[in-house]
């Protein structure tokens, strides 16, 4: 189904809170769009301000009616596949699911297919919107909760930047091995590959600066766990399995670090993500429901 030509326009009435700023100063302070996208805009006369093409150095005045070509025809960029995914938000601009454990985020080769993006491409298709599949971050296959994707360019280049600037939060529960001394803490320790091992990280002081803030939440004395809260200041591979293995509590069930076979994967799990929306300022708290049957989180 080809899309119509109105179909294309992104309506957006301006909040008094954007009262006087140019529509030059939307996009590169506001929104911090990169310059080659604005440019892009500028050149194809995507902006439209009440009907008319944009006066990108007029202000803009509360009430004004924006208009944002952002909704093009795209390839999907992965083989849909006919996957039920358990969504936890979606509107015009972005979408989150929950993934399940034993899934890869993406395909990591061309052609591959049972992944989390074959089932967001499987899902739009199903809805007639013909988006490409652009994941903002990734979980690691095991690694069960919300993921957050960009359903167009736009979106995708804002959402990017905000994960980069720690404004959009992730929150991780865990279940480590043997009962933590300390309520919170903070583990800062570098982290590069492992060279005896093709997967593996480590704690290395050549590698990338990486930090996971995490706070305990109950203690299972009789089974030697505890219930832990973590959020990241970055995104490293594997970083939160890495960090807490350092200090003497692998993930259970993480037989990669250090964690005893207990459960099928390791015990992690991506509770909750929350940002402001970029477009419409709305505060955002997607929670992902745990999805192990038998339950590993109880």
């Amino acid at each position: 189904m080809k899309m119509d030509k109105s179909d294309s326009w992104f309506d957006l009435k301006i909040p008094e809170k954007w009262d006087k700023i140019t529509v030059d100063q939307l996009f590169r302070q506001v929104w911090a769009a990169p310059k080659k996208m604005i440019h892009h805009f500028r050149m194809e006369k995507s902006v439209r301000v009440n009907g008319e093409n944009a006066r990108w150095e007029r202000p803009l005045q509360t009430g004004d009616f924006l208009q944002i070509a952002l909704f093009q025809e795209e390839d999907y960029g992965v083989l849909p596949d006919a996957i039920e995914i358990d969504l936890l938000y979606e509107d015009e601009h972005l979408l989150v699911v929950n993934k399940p454990a034993g899934m890869e985020t993406h395909p990591n080769e061309p052609g591959q297919s049972h992944t989390l993006a074959n089932a967001v491409a499987y899902h739009l298709k199903q809805k007639g919107e013909q988006r490409r599949v652009r994941h903002i971050h990734r979980l690691d296959k095991d690694t069960t909760g919300a993921v957050l994707f960009a359903k167009h360019a736009f979106s995708h280049a804002i959402l990017d930047r905000m994960l980069n600037e720690r404004d959009i939060k992730r929150t991780y529960l865990a279940l480590v091995q043997g009962i933590l001394k300390n309520r919170s803490g903070v583990i800062d320790q570098p982290i590069g590959r492992d060279r005896h091992h093709p997967t593996r990280r480590r704690v290395s002081k050549t590698g990338q600066n990486a930090v996971t803030h995490y706070k305990l939440v109950k203690t299972f004395p009789a089974k030697n766990l505890s219930m832990i809260e973590c959020t990241l200041d970055t995104g490293r591979t594997h970083q939160i399995r890495v960090h807490l293995s350092s200090i003497g509590h692998p993930l259970a069930g993480d037989v990669l670090y250090g964690g005893k076979p207990i459960f099928k994967r390791q015990a992690l799990h991506a509770r909750k993500l929350t940002f402001t929306h970029p477009f419409t300022g709305k505060k955002l708290e997607c929670i992902a429901p745990f999805l192990d049957e038998p339950p590993i989180f109880l």
